[in-house]
């Protein structure tokens, strides 16, 4: 889930950083450029872990910023196809669910990749938000006044990571879209042991005891 990426890069340092160490003010203009930012393919930078090497210094004529280039480490999530990750539950709608790690949200799994067979339950003050419901079991259990197996936020979420995708950016952005999202996971619960922790918490309790 999280890498050490080597990268080159060429960057400027202003002249009120001259006054400090050369690595540190490479480091923090680093951190200016990078943390928290998705390089493609790369993945989602989570902190500037060390400076290889530090090349050059030079001021160009009509710039008044000295030139470096540098080889840089960056510890960066970037999962991997098949990867069991554990979130939490951000949003639910008629499409699907959205998930958060805390420091990453744009993940989705789909109606497609949930339990089947799944049913929405929309919200009666919030039509477009709701709940998803796992109709596992008997069908006088699963349409119970309150089904067990119902994804509400309250439980972690195991998911699979089903794809990972770097959209381009866009030239034009409708005025309704959703932002844009440099990096989305897609993933899905369609499988044992996947969904709210506590669906399985029993069943491995069972397995424990025999």
């Amino acid at each position: 889930m999280f890498y050490l990426s080597l990268i080159e890069h060429t960057l400027q340092l202003a002249p009120h950083l001259l006054n400090l160490p050369l690595v540190e003010a490479i480091k923090m203009e680093l951190e200016t450029l990078f943390l928290d930012k998705v390089i493609s393919k790369l993945g989602l930078c989570i902190s500037v872990y060390d400076i290889r090497s530090i090349k050059g210094g030079f001021i160009f004529p009509g710039e008044g910023a000295s030139t470096y280039t540098v080889e840089v480490r960056l510890v960066v999530f970037r999962p991997f196809v098949g990867e069991i990750i554990v979130g939490k539950l951000k949003e639910s709608d008629a499409n699907g669910l959205r998930l958060t790690l805390g420091f990453f949200d744009d993940i989705y799994i789909p109606v497609h990749l949930l339990p089947s067979p799944s049913r929405f339950e929309s919200y009666p003050n919030n039509k477009n938000q709701g709940r998803w419901i796992w109709d596992f079991g008997e069908e006088e259990e699963a349409q119970s006044e309150e089904p067990r197996f119902v994804i509400d936020g309250v439980d972690p979420i195991k998911f699979r990571v089903h794809s990972i995708i770097y959209p381009s950016i866009p030239l034009e952005q409708p005025e309704n879209s959703k932002p844009f999202a440099p990096m989305v996971i897609t993933g899905s619960i369609d499988y044992d042991g996947l969904g709210p922790v506590s669906w399985w918490e029993e069943a491995e309790m069972v397995q424990e005891e025999s």
